[in-house]
């Protein structure tokens, strides 16, 4: 029988896009709130921003979980990333902590996602 093993790189890739899910359910079920939050950040028209983010996070978490086009799907990840980290600061100001809505998250994330990617 073959043995089926994960590298630690695997499983931080897997985790990586599976951490996409509630984001995308979140962006679905408020969308009117979601596309409200991105043009407070200067991303107008929020309704094309939010689209947009929704298909790179669809790419990004299917890649990532399944390992097709590991690497463009690592690509996408970062592009929602770090414009999420972009809207936060430009919302929040730049306060590193959780506490205090920093970007430090998907900065963290977006790090994890590139390592995964090596």
């Amino acid at each position: 029988m073959p043995e089926f093993a994960l590298s630690t790189n695997d499983l931080l890739r897997i985790l990586c896009g599976i951490w996409f899910v509630p984001h995308l359910i979140g962006k679905i079920r408020n969308f009117e709130k979601a596309t409200a939050t991105f043009e407070a950040a200067g991303l107008k028209p929020g309704r094309i921003f939010i689209l947009l983010t929704i298909a790179f996070e669809v790419l990004a978490s299917v890649g990532m979980v399944f390992n097709i086009y590991p690497r463009l799907a690592t690509a996408c990840a970062l592009v929602v990333l770090l414009g999420a980290s972009y809207a936060v600061v430009r919302i929040n100001g730049f306060r590193w902590r959780w506490q205090l809505m920093g970007p430090e998250f998907p900065v963290f994330w977006a790090l994890a996602c590139v390592l995964s990617a090596l």
